[in-house]
């Protein structure tokens, strides 16, 4: 076997072999909704991550660790690429990371040629934001609970070029979707150009109706980036279903690929107008990869990626999307109405995923996230701010529902004390 061969089977070894192919065979044909439910399976890929026994980690969306095969074989090309070193470089990086960019598209559902390696979401953004042929005067909008780096590239460009940014609120409970479809509809005018919205809201861990908004600021002659930091591998969906222009996701989150992996989706038509962050007159302008030119690379970052998507379609998308749901809803039910205790998500089921936001009346978010950590070992992160103050509470597949009643259980001393 080629020893590239070889690094793709570690990283994507199938849930046969990992857990073996008696206990997968029992799996295989359970319907992701009741597999959800099921911690004897979860438990058991719950082995092939390594955790850290000191706290409870229900704080996977800012990074969520990478699986032990896809660790292996993200370790191992480090090692192949240092003892090639420039000889790999100069004569098959391009090829390889063309091959990574081919295997994500598959996964995104659409060209490779509008798919570029980046290293997050916000580069990602950034590069697109920054990329426009800005006048005086034209107008972007966005929301106030979308990701800070990106509202603060918006601002730079209304000091750098005059531009005029367009705030909206985002309710917590919207009772439909035409209720947010509207309200951005009401921030654009004739001199808007762009439109930003989260595919899933960071801090509240909202899932936004981007289908419809788009079709709807489409219609007013206006693009349609997306925020997709927190939903790419975390839920069922390709991009192109979305029906917008540009989408920027983080790929060390939900894919769980190494740190420093992320990607761009810009529609083929809209390339040639953005204009890139660095030059590289090696491609025309009508090629995505003008738009992240990154001089000498950590590749085997890149090509980790690889190994990411194998574990995570071992997994299957269906299936991973309704245990994290599951496990929301399942501390969440439990929470939501105790005294004293406010939920900064959509009690809408639909409306939300793996992510949700609590907070106590009476202690701020950073005392909350504090008290968490030392008095009950247990990992979160503080949110304030917008309309939304508690702390951000992420699982992932290998969290255990005894983990979230130890949590809830925290939660419910705290509200009490």
């Amino acid at each position: 076997m080629h020893k590239r061969d070889f690094l793709r089977a570690m990283g994507g070894a199938s849930m046969g072999m990992l857990l073996g192919d008696r206990v997968w065979t029992r799996y295989a044909d359970v319907s992701p909704s009741e597999l959800a439910t099921d911690d004897d399976f979860w438990t058991l890929l719950r082995g092939q991550y390594r955790l850290k026994p000191d706290y409870i980690n229900l704080e996977n969306g800012y990074f969520s660790m990478q699986s032990e095969p896809v660790l292996a074989a993200f370790l191992a090309r480090v090692r192949e690429i240092n003892y090639e070193a420039s000889y790999y470089m100069r004569t098959r990086q391009v090829d390889d990371r063309i091959a990574v960019r081919k295997s994500l598209a598959r996964l995104a559902g659409c060209s490779h040629e509008e798919i570029a390696l980046t290293r997050n979401t916000t580069e990602s953004l950034d590069t697109v934001i920054s990329g426009y042929d800005w006048k005086a005067g034209d107008e972007a909008v966005m929301a106030a609970q979308d990701y800070g780096a990106m509202l603060d590239m918006f601002a730079l460009q209304a000091r750098r070029h005059g531009v005029v940014n367009r705030i909206v609120s985002l309710p917590i409970n919207p009772q439909s979707d035409a209720e947010i479809v509207r309200l951005y509809e009401s921030a654009i005018t004739p001199r808007t150009r762009l439109l930003m919205v989260c595919h899933m809201v960071n801090i509240s861990g909202q899932v936004l109706p981007v289908r419809a908004i788009a079709d709807m600021a489409h219609g007013k002659g206006v693009d349609v980036m997306v925020d997709g930091a927190h939903s790419f591998a975390q839920m069922d969906f390709r991009i192109p279903d979305l029906g917008v222009d540009y989408y920027g996701a983080s790929l060390h989150k939900w894919l769980g690929t190494p740190l420093g992996a992320g990607l761009l989706y810009v529609r083929a038509d809209k390339i040639e107008k953005l204009w890139p962050v660095y030059a590289d007159s090696s491609v025309p302008d009508t090629d995505i990869r003008k738009l992240n030119h990154t001089g000498t690379h950590p590749v085997h970052t890149d090509l980790a990626i690889d190994n990411a998507i194998a574990f995570h379609e071992g997994i299957g998308v269906q299936r991973k999307e309704a245990r994290l749901r599951f496990l929301q809803t399942y501390w969440t039910s439990k929470v939501r109405g105790m005294p004293n205790v406010v939920l900064n998500t959509p009690a809408d089921p639909r409306r939300s995923c793996a992510i949700a936001n609590v907070g106590v009346r009476g202690i701020p978010p950073a005392d909350l996230a504090r008290t968490l950590l030392e008095k009950y070992k247990v990992w979160t992160v503080a949110i304030n701010t917008a309309n939304v103050q508690g702390v951000r509470v992420t699982p992932h597949v290998y969290t255990t529902t005894d983990e979230l009643d130890a949590f809830v259980r925290a939660l419910q001393g705290i509200a009490a004390g």
